[in-house]
């Protein structure tokens, strides 16, 4: 499943001065988000604000070292706590909104972004996180939320030509629409300001795949993992690029390198199940989807084919099983012969 990619927007105001050692805890807490301490951050913003408790930035970082801690709620208290302040503050809205997108709120992360836009119309990244929250609503028109979500990853891109993510979400974006074309367009261009992107050449890899272009589908897998080893997604997905030029046992090399990185991922055992089918080893396709059922007791592709291989073992009565389950689960086949193989 395509994930779009979410950026957090930690922007941090300049340090007003309500008296030396509020100023000074502040800048503490700033030095220590950025060498990654959030813990330390937040006592400091926390005493910064036990001297001044209208120190609006102060609430604004420890919001932002909360939400590197996923501490979202308390991030989101501490938004609303800089908004009550400075209500114009067009950050602490897109800060809230991102908080919000994360907690699945999108519509109202939505309305936060609005607001952000609405005081500051030349933020990017407020347009940026709009689109990621539009492109996660649900519901009979979906297709409408996408096209509103291309447009602001397009607007995100005419205030920053450079903005990597913005291309990246928006090729997303469009293979959700089923431009692969375009969705590749976007890639590429993302893959040109971010070489070292390995999701950018995993998801290039899927629209190519789509497309048919399994040679060059293949080339993008391998480049997601030579830049990230642990990429079993890709690992998955170049096997079945490579089944697709009929390379069977190189395709079964990556589903077994998928596996072992990801145990649980059902789909690479069935599609080395299927694998292992064409190449008549039977038994071997057997416990493929043996495992994916286990994973997954409501894939019904995987008890039909096993049951198919049941069938080439001459083991009726559990093919005949199995095909049973995959219609019980809505699969269609061809049942006609199904029957006269079972009855």
């Amino acid at each position: 499943m395509i994930k779009i990619l979410t950026v957090f927007v930690l922007l941090t105001a300049s340090l007003q001065s309500y008296g030396q050692s509020a100023e000074s805890y502040s800048k503490n807490g700033t030095s220590k988000a950025e060498k990654g301490d959030y813990t330390g951050a937040i006592a400091d913003f926390t005493k910064a604000i036990k001297l001044n408790q209208k120190y609006a930035d102060a609430y604004l970082n420890r919001g932002v070292a909360k939400n590197h801690l996923k501490d979202y709620n308390g991030a989101i208290a501490d938004y609303n706590k800089t908004i009550e302040l400075t209500p114009d503050f067009a950050i602490a809205y897109i800060n809230r909104g991102i908080a919000k997108n994360i907690l699945l709120d999108y519509k109202s992360a939505i309305t936060d972004y609005n607001k952000a836009i609405e005081l500051n119309p030349k933020i990017a990244e407020a347009y940026f996180n709009r689109g990621v929250s539009k492109s996660s609503l649900k519901g009979d028109f979906s297709y409408l939320n996408f096209s509103a979500a291309i447009d602001d990853f397009t607007k995100a891109i005419e205030l920053n030509p450079k903005y990597a993510e913005a291309y990246y979400n928006r090729g997303v974006t469009k293979n959700s629409l089923e431009d692969y074309t375009g969705g590749i367009n976007d890639y590429n261009k993302a893959i040109e300001l971010n070489p070292k992107d390995a999701k950018a050449y995993y998801n290039r890899g899927l629209a190519k795949g789509i497309l048919e272009d399994y040679t060059g589908a293949i080339d993008d897998f391998t480049k997601a993992i030579e830049i990230n080893t642990n990429y079993a997604s890709s690992y998955s997905n170049r096997g079945v690029a490579k089944k697709n030029l009929n390379d069977y046992r190189g395709a079964i090399e990556d589903y077994n390198k998928a596996i072992e990185l990801n145990p649980k991922d059902y789909k690479a055992y069935y599609n080395r199940g299927l694998t292992k089918g064409i190449l008549e080893n039977y038994k071997g396709a057997i416990d493929d989807f043996t495992k994916a059922i286990e994973l997954n007791p409501k894939f019904a592709d995987a008890y039909y084919n096993r049951g198919f291989a049941m069938s080439k073992l001459n083991n009726k009565n559990a093919a005949c099983q199995d095909f049973s389950k995959a219609r019980e689960l809505g699969l269609q086949g061809n049942y006609d012969l199904i029957n006269q193989y079972c009855n």
